[in-house]
């Protein structure tokens, strides 16, 4: 089992999770952030620290198409160690439905 981060991370990024990471498998996009589930030590400190509950183990049947999504970026994006600053208008976004079109491949300039 790992953890992936799911939907409603997008646009939300608050960051939370990166910091409580005891092995740094965390990814920025431009508009999210994806766990390396060949890094993830499957430990569970990220789930609660999640203020948007994005982050769910890979268990659950909704998560298995993030789970391609968090695997294909977190070998392109950069790795991320530290909390960065949340978009201005992350709190807006979430918990909102259809967040997945907003989606960017992009990667994240924090790590």
């Amino acid at each position: 089992m790992t953890y992936v981060v799911t939907e409603n991370c997008i646009k939300c990024k608050f960051m939370d999770c990166v910091e409580v990471c005891p092995v740094d498998c965390f990814y920025e996009g431009e508009n999210m952030l994806v766990i390396h589930p060949d890094e993830c030590i499957d430990c569970g400190v990220c789930e609660p620290e999640c203020p948007a509950e994005a982050i769910l183990p890979d268990s659950e049947d909704s998560t298995q198409d993030w789970l391609v999504l968090n695997t294909e970026y977190a070998d392109k994006w950069p790795n991320i160690t530290a909390k960065g600053e949340a978009p201005a208008d992350g709190e807006e976004w979430n918990g909102k439905p259809g967040k997945k079109e907003q989606f960017s491949a992009n990667p994240g300039t924090t790590g």
